[in-house]
């Protein structure tokens, strides 16, 4: 609607603009140039200026509508990396129940592919490892691959131990329980360590959201600070640069937790 508005006030600019030179007929003589009222060039000034705030007016909703399609995408992407390491912890305490479970199995005096088909009940991401057990293929090979998920990487212990057993005759068993002891030690260090990353990210999400509080307040107060940054050029500009500081900063911290307890 806004571009067939400018259309037609730029064909009123031209219609209005006063005309060329006389032209001569071919006698000779000048005829007369049509009348023109007056203030015909402030109107078609006018005309234009007006077109210009409709096409201005178009691009303030194109940069705010690009704006608000950015934070929905930042807000999408803290929500998918929130559940990924949610998924990540999971499998984090899954590797430990697997390997104590596979050393209790063990112990009771179960064959391997027993115990292993057994761990499958606990975990049923582990199924290749049960099958490659199956098959007299290479168990600790299938725990590596397995051990390239997300939380998963504990299964490198189990395996390094299983093919450290396997090579020197010792006990699985021992060898399981020992991984199993190490792995509910750093669960409980991880823990701890989660814990006081928490108050840290927490902080992070207070500041985040600590402008949307400040903006109520001036609405409540009488002001109209929606206004000024959804229908401004400077106001589209703070709140783009105020969105992207706030999701890099929310990033960033969420990065740097993540790589903490990987560690």
């Amino acid at each position: 609607m806004s571009g067939v508005l400018a259309v037609a006030l730029a064909a009123l600019a031209a219609a209005l603009t006063p005309a060329g030179p006389p032209r001569r007929n071919p006698a000779g003589r000048a005829r007369p140039r049509r009348r023109v009222r007056p203030g015909a060039g402030t109107t078609a000034c006018l005309a234009v200026a007006a077109a210009a705030s409709a096409v201005l007016a178009d691009g303030l909703r194109v940069v705010l509508a690009l704006v608000l399609v950015a934070c929905a995408a930042g807000v999408l992407l803290l929500v998918r990396r929130a559940r990924l390491a949610r998924e990540a912890e999971r499998r984090r305490a899954k590797v430990v129940d697997v390997c104590e479970a596979l050393a209790g199995e063990l112990r009771a005096g179960q064959p391997v592919v027993a115990s292993v088909e057994h761990a499958v009940t606990v975990w049923a991401e582990l199924d290749p490892v049960a099958v490659a057990a199956r098959l007299d293929a290479d168990v600790p090979a299938a725990m590596r691959r397995l051990a390239t998920r997300p939380g998963a990487e504990g299964l490198r212990d189990i395996a390094s131990a299983w093919q450290v057993s396997r090579s020197s005759g010792a006990g699985l068993a021992t060898a399981l329980s020992q991984v199993a002891d190490t792995a509910r030690e750093r669960a409980a260090t991880r823990h701890l360590v989660r814990g006081e990353l928490a108050s840290a990210q927490a902080t992070a999400r207070l500041v985040a959201l600590l402008p949307l509080v400040s903006l109520a307040m001036s609405a409540g107060i009488g002001g109209d600070p929606w206004h000024f940054l959804l229908a401004t050029p400077l106001g589209l500009a703070c709140l783009g640069g105020g969105a992207a500081c706030a999701f890099t900063g929310l990033l960033w911290i969420d990065r740097i937790a993540a790589a903490v307890l990987r560690g």
